[in-house]
């Protein structure tokens, strides 16, 4: 009972190769369908590169200038520039200049409403999907446009550390509105999870967190009168609207990019005399002791987007895969982390590194209050004869988390860069 192969795959960058090396199949009720692989994978290959479906910047985080393709969520600052502003120092000149890959001569506008583009094929390609149903023009600043007072609302319901966007389910609306083709779009977003009713709006109510619950009816009203169409009226249902939101919120994928990131992973591919080695290790150290100092963990433009391959993971403690965004943009590369055997699930995993670490009863409850569901991977599963009960330290560490203004629920982890 595999999915159609055409569109599973239809967004990876290889199709051929992708759809040689894995396949999606129907596992049982519980766990829905999974990923496995076709041949030996080896550790440290590219599974697939995958597009996403659809994906957006999150809101707060472009509201603090983090400058990013509207499109493919590249990073627009150059990586001096972005050090620059990361650490507060104005003056700050970066070693290896030739290293950073953002070219601000490729970077267009749109004539109407002036959103940013890495390259004229970025902005063409909004345009042809999406963006003539978005764009603002003249009203880009007037807070009493619809889609501006939708996206002030989403700001004052949900704060950063950001998991999720209304723009993302935006985005989807316009996607379906500006083609002809409207069944099909409809049809990709089917592939995706989808939960009970009971289930949506739990996971909306974690979305929002418990201070803002009663505040989905007013989002829903905002939505639709920014963006209603009769051929979406589903979507724009009460219900639909929370099946809408359920969906970004447990499919969605967070997306990291950095141009800086990726001036250091170029700094470390150098090879160099010893002690030129160790100047440019410390250089870049005391660099990022700066960035923390002013900065704290806010570093990369920050988005989610919807990845139809790559949504067909599973969650496992011990993973032997991972997402991670080495260009720069929004393309998903999926990586081995061990050897994986033909017929093996490819498994990634929903909790970062000490989450991953934490005693089974922990790793529960997080999977549980925001994934809904309870983990039976082999490492649980071999655990089991542990007591359930959180030690001390974790406790202090919940507590710290649930005291933070945070949206906790989404998708999957968080991209590692």
């Amino acid at each position: 009972m595999a999915a159609p192969v055409d569109d599973m795959f239809s967004l990876c960058v290889d199709p051929g190769k992708a759809a040689g090396g894995v396949e999606v199949r129907f596992i049982d009720n519980v766990k829905g369908k999974g990923l496995f692989a076709r041949r030996s994978i080896k550790k440290g290959d590219t599974i697939f590169i995958e597009r996403p479906l659809v994906s957006s910047q999150f809101l707060w985080n472009s509201l603090y200038k983090y400058k990013a393709c509207e499109f493919c969520l590249r990073a627009l600052e150059t990586a001096e520039d972005n050090a620059r502003k990361l650490s507060g120092i104005p003056g700050l000149s970066l070693p290896h200049p030739e290293l950073c890959r953002v070219r601000p001569e490729l970077h267009q506008a749109c004539p109407q409403c002036q959103v940013m583009y890495c390259s004229s094929e970025c902005r063409q390609a909004a345009a042809s999907q999406y963006h003539r149903v978005l764009c603002l023009g003249s009203s880009q600043e007037d807070p009493d446009h619809p889609l501006n007072k939708m996206k002030d609302a989403w700001r004052s319901l949900h704060y950063p550390p950001e998991t999720s966007s209304i723009m993302l389910m935006a985005r989807m609306v316009a996607l379906v509105k500006q083609d002809k083709d409207k069944a099909h779009w409809q049809k990709l977003f089917s592939h995706f999870c989808s939960r009970t009713a009971n289930e949506e709006e739990e996971i909306a109510h974690k979305l929002l967190g418990e201070k803002f619950r009663g505040q989905l009816a007013s989002l829903h009203g905002l939505f639709r009168a920014a963006l209603y169409d009769e051929h979406l009226s589903r979507w724009f249902a009460p219900e639909g609207f929370r099946s809408l939101f359920a969906l970004v919120g447990t499919n969605g994928q967070g997306i990291g990019t950095s141009s800086l990131s990726q001036w250091v992973h170029g700094c470390d591919a150098l090879e160099l005399p010893a002690q030129q080695r160790e100047q440019l290790d410390s250089f870049i150290d005391q660099l990022y002791k700066d960035i923390e100092k002013e900065t704290g963990d806010f570093l990369n433009c920050e988005g989610s987007g919807l990845f139809l391959l790559q949504s067909s993971c599973n969650h496992s403690c011990s993973p032997n895969a991972e997402a991670s965004f080495p260009d720069n943009n929004f393309l998903l590369h999926l990586r081995a982390l061990g050897d994986i055997h033909p017929g093996e699930e490819i498994c990634i995993s929903y909790l970062d590194c000490c989450q991953r670490d934490r005693s089974r009863h922990s790793r529960h409850k997080t999977l549980r209050e925001n994934y809904l569901f309870v983990c039976s991977c082999p490492k649980c599963v071999s655990q089991m004869d542990e007591l359930d009960v959180t030690s001390e330290e974790e406790e202090e560490e919940e507590g710290e988390a649930e005291a933070a203004p945070a949206n906790t629920l989404s998708g999957h982890k968080a991209p590692e860069e």
